[in-house]
């Protein structure tokens, strides 16, 4: 994957608040359901959620700059403090499945003394006796003797809350460089898991692990899950305020009508109800909370129309803090 900072296109030194405004910018311009006719319009969609997972969250985002985790959050190989054990050498290549392997030389003049014989003391301690050196102290070998192979394949996978709600078909790639497609079942939930038999690794005289996918759901846009509710902020104009109005609120079904109610305040709540995520027996409900939006720039007629209505019309919305 690329850089985070890249994909949502912010400076390194970027503050939280222009990471957010660049995500929603983007998540709202990508978004599958607003280009049906791009076949990777949702790949594009499904970097920069990615993107956002790693530096939309404070902690991640330091581990990130750090080089503790890579840009899919996977934790780099950051090697042996102090170069190894003893004075030796450890030299790594890529094994079978993609994992690393290591062998450990000894120290200077490569003799079988206390170094070596240490060593495998160590080694004997952490595996019961299944580790042994070759002669002449150059290498160290492991005995399973025994002991099950984990073969099972863990990855991540990152999908869109109307994904989450109706289900997809997407494409994941195994450390291994295989890829697969993968069905998401409708109604999936954030941390779920889905086993896949027989698609793990693979070793002589063992059966094939299975593969594990743990799924993430993308923050959206505009909702916020709550359990099996959903929450979206409606901003509204003073007017609509004022006079009230109907107003058009998105839900995952489709925009539907609100009528807001003369002399409606910010941070009222309207109930959308079945209009949140299914569950068993119905579906959850919507809460729409307004927030008055007052017009850019300034507006002379309008400040004049409210300096006279505060003349004729005084309250004080905060006399019950003393």
């Amino acid at each position: 994957m690329r850089d985070p900072y890249e994909v949502l296109g912010v400076p390194r030194g970027a503050s939280g608040a222009a990471i957010k405004s660049a995500y929603r910018k983007l998540a709202k311009k990508h978004h599958p359901d607003s280009n049906k006719n791009d076949p990777k319009a949702a790949e594009r969609f499904a970097e920069i959620n990615s993107a956002n997972e790693i530096v939309g969250d404070e902690e991640k985002r330091k581990q990130f700059d750090r080089g503790e985790i890579d840009a899919e959050g996977k934790p780099r190989f950051q090697g042996f403090p102090g170069g190894g054990f003893g004075g030796g050498d450890a030299r790594g290549h890529a094994g079978p499945g993609g994992f690393e392997t290591y062998t450990f030389r000894s120290g200077a003049g490569g003799g079988t003394g206390g170094g070596a014989a240490g060593f495998e003391d160590i080694l004997n301690s952490m595996f019961g006796g299944g580790a042994r050196a070759r002669s002449g102290g150059t290498q160290f070998e492991f005995d399973t003797g025994g002991v099950g192979l984990d073969l099972d394949l863990s990855v991540a996978m990152t999908v869109s809350l109307e994904e989450a709600v109706k289900g997809a078909e997407k494409r994941v790639r195994l450390p291994t460089g295989k890829e697969l497609n993968v069905k998401i079942p409708a109604g999936v939930s954030s941390g779920q898991q889905i086993r896949l038999k027989g698609q793990g690794e693979t070793a002589p005289g063992h059966r094939p692990g299975d593969l594990l996918i743990t799924v993430t759901i993308a923050p959206h846009p505009f909702f916020k899950v709550d359990g099996n509710d959903l929450r979206i902020e409606l901003p509204i104009t003073l007017y609509e305020a004022v006079l009230g109005g109907k107003v058009r609120v998105p839900t995952l079904g489709g925009a539907v009508e609100l009528s807001i109610p003369k002399n409606t305040s910010s941070g009222r709540t309207f109930r959308l109800k079945g209009k949140g995520l299914p569950k068993s027996g119905g579906a959850g409900d919507l809460y729409a909370t307004t927030r008055i939006i007052l017009p850019d720039g300034n507006d002379a007629e309008l400040e004049a129309l409210m300096q006279k209505w505060r003349d004729q019309h005084p309250y004080n919305p905060r006399s019950d803090l003393g």
